[in-house]
C-alpha cells in the first residue's frame, strides 16, 4: 500500500442516512439460519463486523413472502413472526455496536432447486419458465403471479422499517428472478413485462421499487443491485453500450432507487472501450445517483472461483482508493474479505496490511 486510507473512512450521507464511512459489507448467503430463522449467531456474525468499523452491512439474500421465493430451508426468511423476531435481535446487535444495516431481499426464482425447498411440490417462477436459455422447468408466471411477487417485495420493505433496519437493498442481480426478467435469454414474454428492448423488460423491476415506495415512502433509502453478468453465463452483458445502460437505469431511478449497487467479478476492469470507468463508475455517471462498487476487493481472485475451492490471498487496495478518491463511485463492498475476517475495516484503518487475512474456501462453511 502506498496511498493513504482516509478516502475509505469519511462519512457518507444519502436519503437522510449517514454512514461513518465508505466500507460496506457485501451480501453474502450462509444457509445459516434453520427454517428460515436467523438466530443468535447470526446476530453475533453481523455484531462482530459493525465492531470493527463496517460503515454499513448488507445482509446475505433474504427471501420475500412467497412458497417459491427459496430453494434452501436454511436461508433466512424475511416474514414471518419468528424470522422478523430474528431479523430484529440482528439489528439491536448491530445498532449496539454502533453499525448500520439493512436487509437484502431477494426471490430465487427458476435458480430456486424445487427439490431441496420447503414446497418441493409447486415449480419455480420466473417470466418464461426459463432457468437458462433453452432450458424450460415450468411455464411463465401469470400476471397474478407477478402481482403478488411485486407485493411480496413491498411487504418485506415496510417489515425491514418495522424492525428498524437503517434501509433495505433488492436483489437485482446474478440471475435471479428479477435479472431473469431483465435478460432476453430468459424473459420471452410478448406481453408488458418482456420485449426486445430491455428498458421494457425491466417493468417487473420498477415495478417492485414502486411497490417498495408506496410501503416505506419517499426517507427511506433503497439500494438496488444489478450485475450485467448472469451466474448461467458470466459472458452476458445486457446493456453494451453506454446509452443502453442509460435507457435501463432510468426507469429505476425515476421509481425510487437511491444507489446502485454494481456487481462485478472484478472492480478494477472497465465496463466499456474507451473508458475506464467501471460499471459502479457508469451508473453514477449516467444516474446523477451514488453508486456502491465491489468484486475481489483487496483478493487476489474472484468469488465464483471459490466455489470451486480456490483461494486467494490478500492484496493492496491502491487502485480502489484512487479510483474512490476521485469519485467513480462513493461506497465499496467487501465480500469474502469481510466474510473471513471481521476486523477487516479495522486493519485497513489502522494499516495492518501484514495482518489481512487470505480467503480459504472453508471459510464458507463457518460463521466466523
Amino acid at each position: 500500500m502506498s496511498r493513504p486510507v482516509e478516502p475509505l473512512f469519511e462519512p457518507f450521507t444519502f436519503n437522510g442516512l449517514t454512514l461513518p464511512n465508505r466500507i460496506v459489507m457485501a451480501p453474502m448467503t450462509r444457509s445459516k439460519s434453520p427454517n428460515g430463522i436467523p438466530g443468535a449467531d447470526v446476530a453475533a456474525y453481523y455484531r462482530r463486523r459493525a465492531e470493527a468499523e463496517t460503515g454499513l452491512i448488507i445482509t446475505e439474500g433474504t427471501t420475500v413472502n412467497t412458497p417459491v421465493a427459496s430453494g434452501d430451508p436454511n436461508v433466512p426468511k424475511f416474514w414471518g413472526e419468528d424470522s422478523l423476531k430474528g431479523w430484529k435481535r440482528v439489528v439491536e446487535e448491530v445498532h449496539g455496536a454502533g453499525g448500520k444495516i439493512m436487509p437484502q431481499i431477494w426471490h430465487m426464482g427458476m435458480m430456486r432447486n424445487p427439490s431441496k425447498s420447503t414446497h418441493p411440490d409447486i415449480m419455480s417462477h420466473g417470466p418464461s419458465g426459463l432457468m437458462m436459455p433453452g432450458k424450460k422447468l415450468s411455464e411463465p408466471m401469470t400476471k397474478e403471479e407477478i402481482r403478488q411477487t411485486v407485493e411480496a417485495f413491498g411487504r418485506a420493505a415496510a417489515d425491514a422499517r418495522e424492525a428498524g433496519f437503517d434501509g433495505v437493498e433488492v436483489h437485482g442481480a446474478h440471475g435471479y428472478i428479477i435479472d431473469q426478467f431483465f435478460w432476453d435469454g430468459t424473459n420471452l414474454r410478448e406481453d408488458e413485462y418482456g420485449g426486445a428492448e430491455l428498458v421494457a423488460r425491466s417493468r417487473f423491476a420498477v415495478e417492485i421499487v414502486e411497490a417498495i415506495r408506496r410501503e416505506v415512502g419517499d426517507d427511506y433509502p433503497l439500494i438496488f443491485r444489478f450485475s450485467q453478468w448472469k451466474q448461467q453465463d458470466f459472458s452476458v452483458k445486457m446493456a453494451p453500450t453506454p446509452e443502453l445502460l442509460a435507457a435501463f437505469l432510468k426507469p429505476l431511478s425515476d421509481a425510487g432507487v437511491d444507489m446502485f449497487h454494481c456487481s462485478q467479478r472484478r472492480f478494477w476492469e472497465p465496463e466499456f472501450e474507451g473508458s475506464n470507468l467501471n460499471l459502479a463508475g457508469w451508473a453514477k455517471k449516467l444516474t446523477g445517483k451514488p453508486s456502491m462498487t465491489v468484486g475481489s476487493v483487496s483478493l487476489s481472485g474472484e468469488f465464483i472461483a471459490s466455489f470451486a475451492g480456490e483461494a486467494s490471498e490478500a492484496t493492496g487496495i491502491d487502485d480502489l482508493i484512487e479510483r474512490l478518491e476521485a469519485g467513480e463511485f462513493d461506497l465499496v463492498a467487501v465480500g469474502r474479505a469481510l466474510l473471513v475476517d471481521p476486523e477487516w475495516a479495522r486493519k485497513v484503518h489502522t494499516g495492518a496490511f501484514d495482518q489481512l487475512m487470505p480467503f480459504k474456501p472453508e471459510a464458507l462453511a463457518t460463521l466466523s
